[in-house]
């Protein structure tokens, strides 16, 4: 890509995921992820309707005259996206392919981040860890991770989430809001999830295309798996081919939904061809 028609998408995505950002989700997501704790902040003279438990007795001695303890919520938290850069990501029927929705999905989390003083950090994964982005919060770094978002280049198409949920677990010591935002296609992923999920907050964000959960009775087609490249022809016009991939569908998602609640991880589903702001919002609201 151009610098210049990089630079244009870059400034488009950020007006848009910006904008949403602050007018919709601050409030939200500062309610959602809370801090680390309550820390001490200060000490300043008793008013009426404080709690007397707060009261410095230490202080009050010294000056005879009654004060009291304030405290604050540590709100600083580092906030980790993990991006799935697969495959499967370039696939898209409607209006947007799945990783331009991964891509303004990321950059309205990194901007809400950032607007509540947190720092955003990313591990852009395929089937390993194809690039890490340490944790700061600025705009500028905001801007660099969006533009990662468009051009990088994975060296597999592959899906593996066992990497990557390692790769946050040893790479980001204290415990982080961690984003997981996929399609969830790899293969199982219980046992590293249940490890990452002791230590951070973890939150899954699962990306689809409604034309993946049935087939269109279009006659003989070929296919083509966008991770492996393996290509075969299906006769969608047959009933039982039809039923039989729409069973399957059905029981990956529900083997998949199970393993988000063993793992006490909060997930939504997002739809490429549907508006993505109500279902993040309620996803805040639930918690």
């Amino acid at each position: 890509m151009e610098p210049a028609e990089l630079l244009k998408r870059v400034r488009k995505i950020e007006i848009k995921t910006r904008s949403l950002s602050k007018h919709i989700f601050a409030g939200e997501y500062h309610s959602a992820f809370k801090g680390r704790g309550i820390s001490f902040s200060e000490v300043r003279e008793y008013q009426y309707g404080d709690d007397i438990r707060s009261v410095d007795w230490n202080v009050t001695a010294r000056f005879n005259h009654p004060y009291v303890k304030v405290f604050e919520e540590e709100r600083e938290l580092t906030v980790m996206l993990l991006v799935d850069v697969s495959g499967s990501q370039e696939f898209g029927s409607r209006t947007m392919l799945k990783k331009n929705l991964v891509t303004e999905v990321s950059a309205i989390l990194a901007f809400s981040a950032i607007q509540n003083n947190d720092k955003v950090g990313v591990i852009f994964f395929s089937d390993k860890v194809e690039k890490f982005i340490p944790p700061k919060k600025n705009r500028k770094h905001i801007l660099h991770i969006i533009r990662e978002l468009i051009e990088l280049k994975p060296e597999s198409r592959k899906t593996d989430f066992t990497e990557p949920l390692r790769y946050l677990t040893n790479a980001i010591k204290k415990r982080s809001i961690a984003f997981v935002i996929s399609d969830f296609m790899g293969p199982s992923f219980a046992d590293s999830l249940r490890i990452a999920s002791n230590k951070h907050d973890v939150v899954a964000l699962r990306v689809f295309d409604k034309r993946e959960k049935e087939l269109p009775s279009v006659g003989l087609i070929r296919l083509r798996d966008a991770e492996t490249e393996e290509e075969r022809w299906i006769d969608t016009s047959s009933a039982a081919t039809r039923e039989a991939y729409r069973d399957w569908r059905i029981e990956k998602e529900k083997a998949m939904e199970s393993t988000f609640k063993q793992c006490g991880v909060d997930y939504v589903d997002l739809a490429t061809d549907e508006d993505y702001i109500r279902p993040l919002v309620q996803l805040f609201k639930r918690r």
